[in-house]
């Protein structure tokens, strides 16, 4: 039931919008019947609380020394994460800095400590490997990526296979369209479409 629950919460705030007459446009131009954006959480106080709380469920017990966020989306998360379970925080930027010390983790020394790798978005999972990468390299030991949703795609699947990193998420798209058909949001020909357009991409 905590995966349908965190669905609820993302419906609920439009966190993730399913349209599939009026789609939306992403960055790369392709028109999607379904749009996320997290960044909602942050500004809903019921919500960021219901989902930090899932996240220190999933990480207790792992034995973590730094809780690190992806740059951007999932830094306010790993804050709030590292704050509820008196951990060090870090923050992996999308590259290295062209200046000063060159960084490209940012906040507490990883070289040598177990780290969880916060998420918002999964997707194909690239950002999120690229990420571990900078991660390893810099001596850490990744315990594995948490994220808050995943689409669910193949490509994500077989790119975390590949590279042998563990992926856990609060919830995915098979159990959001569920609980939406549940609520009376969408019909079952509305969940085909998402499904379909989904497994194009």
């Amino acid at each position: 039931m905590r995966e349908e629950s965190i669905a609820g919460i993302l419906l609920d705030i439009n966190a993730v919008m399913i349209r599939p007459n009026d789609k939306f446009t992403w960055a790369s131009g392709i028109q999607s019947p379904i749009y996320c954006d997290n960044r909602k959480i942050i500004g809903d106080v019921a919500a960021r609380r219901a989902v930090s709380k899932r996240f220190v469920e999933l990480i207790e017990g792992k034995n973590v020394d730094v809780i690190a966020g992806t740059s951007t989306a999932g830094i306010p998360h790993a804050a709030f994460i590292a704050e509820e379970m008196s951990l060090p925080m870090s923050y992996v930027r999308g590259s290295k800095k062209a200046h000063g010390t060159g960084a490209q983790i940012e906040g507490a020394d990883v070289k040598g400590k177990r780290v969880v790798l916060i998420e918002d978005l999964v997707s194909t999972g690239g950002s999120s490997l690229e990420a571990v990468s900078a991660l390893k390299e810099a001596g850490a030991e990744v315990v594995n990526v948490t994220a808050i949703f995943t689409y669910e795609l193949d490509r994500a699947r077989e790119n975390f296979e590949a590279s042998g990193v563990e992926l856990l998420t609060l919830s995915n798209v098979s159990t959001l369209l569920s609980v939406s058909v549940d609520r009376g949001d969408l019909s079952e020909a509305d969940v085909e479409e998402v499904r379909e357009f989904l497994s194009n991409l």
